[in-house]
């Protein structure tokens, strides 16, 4: 999979002071418009509960929108169905800029999942992408593998032996699982637990022998050589784990699936309020306060167009839903 690459900040901001510089009859009431926008306060929709590094993300959009907006943003959280109950909530929303909400993975996820997720993607819109978190593969110390390819080649030399846990069926370090499966042709089986934190737990007393995570989440117990890291789910190396090698570099380029989040809104909204988002949410990005409060809860700051966003969340979707059925996947 080709990992997503945002477009710089200061370009983002360098195309919008063009156009902005350029308005001229029709467009200047366009303007307008963007200035009278947003004239009272705009509801938040995020799809799982409080607490937690998620709902850390969630509050730093939230606080950067009203900052830009001068706004009052109120979270609204409506957990569910793995998001879908926050997404199908926001679907039916009036289309007129004043409901938004957070989407991650899970929104690409359940179209192939299950048979009616509750929402159709075309009745959402796609505003910004907004941060990435990377995936990271560790392993329990008992596990006589230091990189992913000794990994691979143990479970190629003893198929269907190795195992690894999930948060659930569907889930994003359940689809990591089973993506490795088929890039690097192995059998290693899946235990689903209901909740990345008891899959972690079991990884810890050696009931499952690897799992995908966050860095953030398996930082302390690596260094309390709790854990092994044996490899980050994409291209490039992290600076809080300089000697753990990425997939690309350890033989497996194509195995790259991580945690990304993005703005949505009820499709039908202006194009004009679309973009002001937008360029809220990516001019808030580029702030070192917010690249710093980003960066505690383990993720990078994304910047991108509405097109780019739109054409990332279609692509995403079409590849979870390739690997759910080549899985077999059924949810729960």
């Amino acid at each position: 999979m080709n990992r997503y690459r945002p477009r710089p900040l200061f370009f983002t901001l360098f195309l919008w002071g063009l156009i902005l510089n350029n308005l001229g009859g029709t467009d200047k009431a366009m303007a307008q418009t963007l200035h009278a926008y947003p004239t009272k306060a705009l509801r938040f929709i995020l799809p799982f509960p409080p607490g937690g590094a998620t709902d850390a993300l969630g509050r730093t959009v939230a606080e950067l929108l009203q900052l830009g907006l001068k706004q009052n943003i109120i979270p609204d959280y409506k957990p569910g169905a793995g998001g879908n109950v926050g997404y199908a909530l926001l679907s039916r929303a009036p289309a007129d800029g004043y409901t938004i909400g957070l989407c991650s993975p899970s929104i690409t996820i359940s179209p192939g999942l299950y048979k009616n997720p509750g929402y159709d993607l075309k009745d959402l819109g796609a505003i910004s992408l907004v941060a990435n978190i990377p995936s990271l593969l560790v392993v329990h110390p008992s596990v006589p593998a230091n990189n992913l390819r000794e990994l691979i080649a143990m479970a190629k030399k003893n198929p269907g032996q190795l195992n690894f846990g999930s948060g659930g069926v569907g889930t994003s370090n359940h689809l990591a699982g089973e993506m490795l499966k088929y890039l690097a042709k192995i059998n290693i089986t899946h235990i689903p637990y209901k909740g990345t934190s008891i899959a972690m737990f079991s990884l810890i007393t050696g009931e499952t022998d690897m799992v995908t995570i966050g860095p953030p989440a398996a930082l302390g117990l690596l260094r309390e050589k709790k854990l092994k890291a044996l490899a980050i789910l994409r291209k490039e190396r992290i600076p809080q784990l300089p000697n753990v090698l990425t997939s690309a570099e350890s033989g497996l380029p194509g195995w790259e699936l991580n945690t990304w989040y993005g703005l949505i809104a009820p499709s039908g909204v202006s194009p004009d309020i679309m973009s002001r988002l937008n360029f809220e949410m990516n001019k808030g990005l580029q702030a070192p306060e917010t690249q710093r409060r980003l960066q505690n809860v383990g993720a990078e700051p994304m910047a991108s167009t509405i097109q780019e966003f739109s054409d990332y969340i279609k692509s995403q979707t079409q590849l979870m839903t390739e690997l759910i059925h080549h899985a077999g996947i059924k949810a729960d």
